[in-house]
């Protein structure tokens, strides 16, 4: 089982936000995010099992921006059969996940969608990069992401923001991509972005 915090929701018609925070991080960061984007959904807020210079994240790197595909993999999977177990202890709607990720958070839910087809019903991308490339990606039709990207981020070009919607969008999502004149920092106003297109699910 991996570090977690489960918050039961009030709707069990709602999905179960999963929370997934950035570099150095923890499973306390995204709570009140959740907060803005449903307050009677289950929230499932996980941390990362990979220490970085005492930073917890969910899968290592290479340097800045360059990601060990290998430890990627093995994380998502791990990721996948940990979302099998939760929902089975906490007897929530596998089939009804949206994830809610940051920066690093926000790679490992896009690689849960890279890698299988109902690992997720949606996502809310803050920031985040390309995790693989070079694979078929499964038939994504139906599932709908958010991506909120800056355009003074450092750390994520806008062309990989705009790779990423495409690569998507070739798999059948519906992909809804959000510009903040901003760095690679979340904003309110991008939170409230993801919220209008949460309403839309």
């Amino acid at each position: 089982m991996m570090k977690h915090i489960f918050q039961k929701g009030t709707n069990p018609e709602k999905p179960t936000l999963l929370l997934l925070h950035g570099t150095g991080g923890t499973e306390q960061d995204l709570l009140p995010l959740a907060e803005l984007i449903d307050k009677e959904a289950n929230l499932l807020s996980v941390r990362g099992n990979v220490s970085e210079n005492g930073m917890p994240r969910f899968f290592k790197r290479l340097a800045e921006g360059v990601f060990d595909e290998e430890d990627l993999i093995f994380r998502t999977n791990e990721l996948n059969a940990f979302l099998d177990e939760a929902a089975a202890k906490y007897e929530f709607d596998r089939n009804n996940i949206v994830a809610v990720g940051y920066s690093n958070g926000a790679n490992i839910a896009a690689s849960l969608m890279f890698h299988f087809q109902d690992a997720l019903r949606g996502a809310s991308l803050h920031h985040p990069m390309v995790p693989r490339r070079g694979i078929e990606l499964p038939n994504l039709t139906g599932k709908s992401v958010f991506i909120s990207a800056g355009t003074n981020d450092p750390i994520c070009p806008s062309q990989e923001s705009e790779e990423l919607k495409s690569l998507l969008e070739n798999a059948g999502t519906t992909v809804e991509l959000h510009w903040e004149n901003r760095g690679h920092q979340l904003t309110y106003s991008e939170v409230e972005a993801a919220a209008q297109w949460y309403q839309s699910l």
